[in-house]
């Protein structure tokens, strides 16, 4: 055989072997598309899921969990929002303030909330946006009401010789004041302006339950509920959990029970102290006395 022959012979050899790996690289390709297909839309880029907004402990004014539920109204991958609330409560400005984003989201897609162990006061107004609240039977929720606490040390500071003088531009500028007793025009003053936070509390449940706020005033004088006792009285639609709440939103607004869930973003929840993380009882004595000021919308038994 000649020399040019076996060059022939090589390179035919050569093409066969090249045209044998592309189509191995090929075969490989289509196998990894599949396979990415095969894992579920949770891996798919543009894919639509079901946010998940988790609200552990105390509620605070957090700016950018409220950018960052408000930002789903406008998400099209985001197909609903569930609101898991485990909460007793928090600030009055911080439950508007997520209470409105969630509000906002409820206006262009569906929302459910589901309640854990706790979702009173303030963990009861941002689940009200929802168009269907699920609790557990022994769920602690209600206490539709603020409070508001001042302490005074004066007599304290009397007996150990302290003498605070304070200096005010008008009658109502130092009340509530921790160095003196509360007068009675500063507690009339103080009366009047939890009473309007009061309202305005009322007025958001009203309009979330779609109630006269003459019912719930009824409901409204600070005291807790089971879920068991809130189904009866409007305050909660349905006793179940996570899965009824898919299983609705399935059935009632076409939501696809295998979509995947995606976790909004939050920058943490709780109280920590000395970089220790807080829960339970714990938490609610800490973050009173260091997170929150003014007025709470909190569940706070005496």
């Amino acid at each position: 055989m000649s020399l040019e022959t076996d060059l022939i012979l090589d390179r035919r050899r050569l093409k066969r072997g090249m045209v044998t790996w592309r189509v191995i690289a090929i075969l490989a390709v289509v196998l990894a598309a599949l396979a990415l297909l095969g894992r579920g839309a949770a891996t798919w880029p543009g894919s639509r899921f079901v946010a998940v907004l988790h609200v552990d402990g105390i509620i605070t004014d957090d700016e950018k969990r409220v950018e960052a539920v408000s930002d789903l109204a406008g998400n099209r991958r985001a197909a609903a929002l569930m609101v898991v609330i485990d909460s007793p409560g928090g600030s009055v400005a911080g439950g508007e303030a997520l209470h409105d984003a969630i509000a906002k989201v409820a206006k262009v897609k569906p929302v459910v909330t589901v309640m854990g162990g706790m979702a009173a006061s303030a963990g009861y107004m941002i689940a009200v946006p929802a168009t269907r609240i699920f609790a557990r039977n022994s769920t602690i929720t209600g206490s539709i009401g603020v409070i508001m606490e001042a302490p005074e040390a004066g007599g304290l500071l009397s007996k150990l010789g302290i003498d605070v003088q304070t200096l005010v531009s008008g009658p109502l500028k130092g009340q509530p004041s921790f160095t003196a007793p509360m007068t009675d025009a500063g507690r009339q003053a103080l009366q009047g302006l939890l009473m309007n936070l009061y309202g305005q509390f009322v007025a958001i449940v009203a309009d979330g339950r779609h109630m006269s706020v003459a019912d719930v005033t009824k409901l409204a004088d600070g005291r807790a509920y089971t879920g068991q006792q809130a189904l009866p009285l409007h305050l909660v639609d349905q006793i179940g959990g996570m899965d009824d709440a898919r299983a609705w939103l399935a059935h009632a607004k076409g939501v696809p029970a295998d979509l995947p869930t995606e976790d909004v973003p939050v920058a943490g929840g709780g109280v920590s102290v000395l970089g220790i993380k807080l829960g339970g009882v714990a938490n609610l004595l800490f973050s009173q006395t260091l997170m929150l000021d003014g007025a709470l919308a909190l569940w706070q038994p005496s």
